[in-house]
């Protein structure tokens, strides 16, 4: 490896530790010889996943969205390429031929979040989740264990929307101040709360009902994963952030309503001890 590359990647990790703690020790967890491209994918995902954090419209949140297409299709101009983590994710996805087109659904994916329009059903919920957060575990495992990265595709899918769903719960107060809702219509429908009361808070009964749902809707797919399995040892790093899915939907059912306002993050060294046990147990 060029000590440019190496630089590259040690920036994306470093990097990491403030975007994305989780994925950072993730990294941590996986062997040294795929942490720096472990770490380009994961600062890349949290770079794009944050967008609508350092933007205040919508317009430049899509031109910098359309500047990682543009880098990762080659059209981007040369001086690209100075932005440590544009050289390392570059880098990486040569290094490990990650299909580019997976790489662009996750960037068009994320203009769903520079607006408030909601999600429509639970299908919308789970192709946007596919996208995401499925779509970086079953890139993940092709770095860590390309040979037997298919045998865990279903699994990843499954493991993606619980994950989507356990993190769309824990950020249910910031979404509701931005007046964005992630909850699908047809589960607020079926539960009795409206979007507009949801963003209000005005109807808790409703409001737990709805969190109970959505919670229901997370265990589903959750143990749907567990059944599809297939990951192999050296896979299990790219699945460690699978292992905190469990007890926010745990912590969740437990508040009802009152997740709409509190936050559900567990402590650090909850979340530390989680995944170690799952590198060493398996995710599920």
């Amino acid at each position: 490896m060029t000590d440019k590359k190496q630089d590259d990647y040690a920036h994306c990790l470093a990097a990491l530790r403030d975007t994305d703690r989780d994925r950072y020790l993730a990294c941590l967890l996986a062997p040294p010889e795929k942490r720096g491209s472990l770490a380009a994918l994961y600062a890349f995902n949290a770079e794009i996943a944050r967008v609508r954090d350092v933007v205040r419209e919508a317009l430049p949140g899509e031109i910098r969205l359309q500047w990682w297409r543009d880098l990762l299709e080659g059209g981007a101009d040369g001086d690209a390429m100075a932005n440590p983590l544009a050289a390392a994710l570059v880098a990486c996805v040569k290094e490990h031929s990650l299909p580019v087109a997976v790489l662009t659904d996750m960037i068009e994916a994320r203009i769903f979040d520079l607006y408030n329009d909601p999600m429509e059903s639970r299908a919308s919920l789970e192709g946007y989740a596919g996208e995401t957060a499925s779509a970086l575990i079953q890139l993940a495992s092709l770095i860590l264990d390309p040979q037997n990265a298919p045998k865990s595709a279903e699994a990843a899918g499954h493991a993606g929307v619980a994950q989507t769903i356990a993190g769309t719960l824990l950020m249910l107060p910031i979404h509701r101040r931005r007046g964005q809702v992630y909850l699908p219509a047809d589960l607020l429908a079926a539960t009795g709360l409206t979007p507009e009361a949801l963003l209000a808070g005005s109807d808790k009964a409703a409001a737990a009902r709805a969190v109970e749902a959505f919670v229901g809707l997370g265990r589903d797919h959750l143990a749907k994963a567990r059944a599809a399995n297939g990951v192999s040892p050296a896979n299990r790093p790219a699945f460690l952030p699978v292992a905190l899915v469990s007890p926010i939907l745990a912590a969740a059912e437990k508040a009802g309503a009152a997740a709409l306002d509190r936050s559900l993050q567990p402590p650090q060294w909850r979340r530390q001890w989680w995944m170690w046990r799952a590198l060493r147990r398996g995710p599920f």
